[in-house]
């Protein structure tokens, strides 16, 4: 039997899971087409608004910060199983799982579905 990588914290009133074999990769992105490739973590600034695509090939976990509008597209499958598109608004941030051929919002501030 293979011992566990992952590692549990409670920090407040929240309990945080983290699989510490993965290097947490962040990258800030200022580009207005991008498709994700494994970070762990994105932030979007200093451009109008961009577009990002969820690559699940390369990518099944990660959170976006927008720092500008924008817009994410799954490049298979549809977030929470029935949007093709999410548009965020600068200062919001979302969590996001890929599994099944789906992408799951698990976290969200400022979200706002039209």
């Amino acid at each position: 039997m293979t011992k566990s990588t992952l590692v549990r914290k409670k920090i407040g009133d929240k309990l945080y899971r983290f699989d510490n074999t993965k290097e947490r990769i962040v990258k800030i992105i200022n580009q207005p087409n991008y498709d994700t490739n494994g970070e762990s973590v994105l932030i979007v600034k200093d451009t109008t608004s961009s577009t990002i695509v969820l690559d699940h090939t390369s990518t099944t976990s990660i959170i976006i910060k927008a720092m500008t509008k924008v817009f994410l597209q799954p490049k298979k499958g549809y977030i929470d199983e029935y949007y093709e598109e999410l548009q965020i608004e600068k200062g919001a941030c979302v969590e996001l799982e890929y599994f099944e051929g789906s992408w799951y919002i698990l976290s969200s501030d400022g979200l706002k579905l039209n």
